[in-house]
This record gives structure tokens, sequence and C-alpha cells, in this order.
């Protein structure tokens, strides 16, 4: 089914939405699971989307959760290396008007950082990270933040998103929401107002004044 959106600015998850890091990820906390004795399927239904700390808090609030961060944090960037951008991820964000997107990620800035260039992809300026806010998501403070950086009003604003903790962020901060299903294969919570598998998928035209107009290619 074909959709369009109004907006005047675009904000973006990083893991899984612009790049494909699902299998380091996984592979990182499955090591930290099995060394900590936590059960792995549990644990992943809470990490995607999360910051590391809040992950730790909810599956093993007996740890220290910032002490466990940092090993984690650490062999994450000995292990960032071919991570893929997710198709059409480039083109589209080339496509963009400067100064109208940002990524919102859970993700400290260093990690987002070496990530966006290890795919392949423009670092923004313009940046909200883990370090950046107090609550994570799904708490809808990373994406109004990312709204006040582009200097619009949330409900102007496109989120795209792949996790759930991403997807009630974004809806709750009064977005629309496109879920990119290329890494997650499923729109977990329904709130998404489009879903497509990537960016290929994605259209792109002027509208009034500073409006654009996204669609899905027919």
């Amino acid at each position: 089914m074909s959709w369009q959106m109004q907006c005047e600015g675009f904000l973006f998850d990083m893991d899984g939405t612009l790049v494909d890091s699902t299998v380091l990820i996984e592979r990182i906390w499955h090591g930290w699971a099995i060394k900590n004795g936590i059960d792995f399927d549990f644990l992943m239904q809470h990490v995607h989307g999360r910051r590391g700390t809040e992950t730790i808090e909810i599956v093993a609030p007996h740890m220290d959760a910032k002490t466990e961060v940092i090993a984690l944090l650490e062999q994450e960037m000995e292990m960032m290396e071919d991570i893929p951008a997710i198709p059409g991820a480039a083109a589209f964000l080339a496509s963009l008007p400067a100064g109208r997107w940002a990524v919102v990620t859970s993700a400290s800035r260093a990690i987002a950082q070496a990530k966006l260039r290890a795919a392949g992809l423009p670092v923004p300026d313009l940046l909200i990270s883990s370090d950046d806010v107090q609550s994570g998501k799904p708490h809808p403070e990373p994406y109004l933040k990312g709204a006040a950086l582009l200097g619009l009003p949330p409900e102007r604003c496109v989120a795209f998103e792949d996790a759930e903790a991403g997807i009630r962020s974004a809806h709750a901060a009064g977005m629309n929401v496109v879920a990119i299903l290329h890494a997650s294969g499923h729109e977990p919570t329904g709130l998404a107002g489009a879903k497509v598998a990537h960016y290929e998928e994605l259209a792109l035209r002027p509208g009034s004044g500073a409006e654009l107009i996204l669609e899905q290619r027919p």
C-alpha cells in the first residue's frame, strides 16, 4: 500500500536502521550473557534500541551496569569492521537538505561515529547519543532532543527506526515513524505509520515552502 508523509526534518536511529550491525551486537551480548550466566533469549528481548546500561539494569540489576558497559564498548570498538549500510541509506542521506537530518542513537557518540564511518556513511554534526540524554529509548527524550537540534517541532519530523524501544520513543515524542525492516524483519509495535524493507523503497519530493513529501515508490 502506498503512502505519503509531509515533513521538514528527518531523524535516524543507527543500529539496524542506517547500519546493519545486528550480527556484531548479538555476538558481543551473547558472549556477555554466557560469561555472566544470563539467559540469552531473555537478554535479547531488551537489547535492541536501548542503551547498554538500561539493558543491564533490566536483566541483571545486581551488576554494576556502568562498569559492564565500559567493557562491552571497548570490545565493540575492537570488533568493528565490515559493517554494511542498510541498502539505499547512503543515497537517501545524500538526497536530504543540509541541516535537516540528525542521528538519534542509543549508542555512545564514539561508537556511533565509528560505526557510521565503517559503513561508509556520513557522520553528521547533528547527533544525539546515549551521552546526551538522561532517559534513553523508549522514553521520548532522545527524539525530542533530536527535533530540538533541528529547530523543529516534533510533529514536523519523521523518525526512521527498526526496534520496539525506538519506535515507541519516536511515537511518544509525537512523530511519524517509518519502520525499516531490513535488519529486524518485522515492526513489533504497530505504531509505525509506514513500513519499508530499506531506503531504496523511498522517494522524496518538494512540497510547499520548507516542506518535503516522503512517499513509497510505486
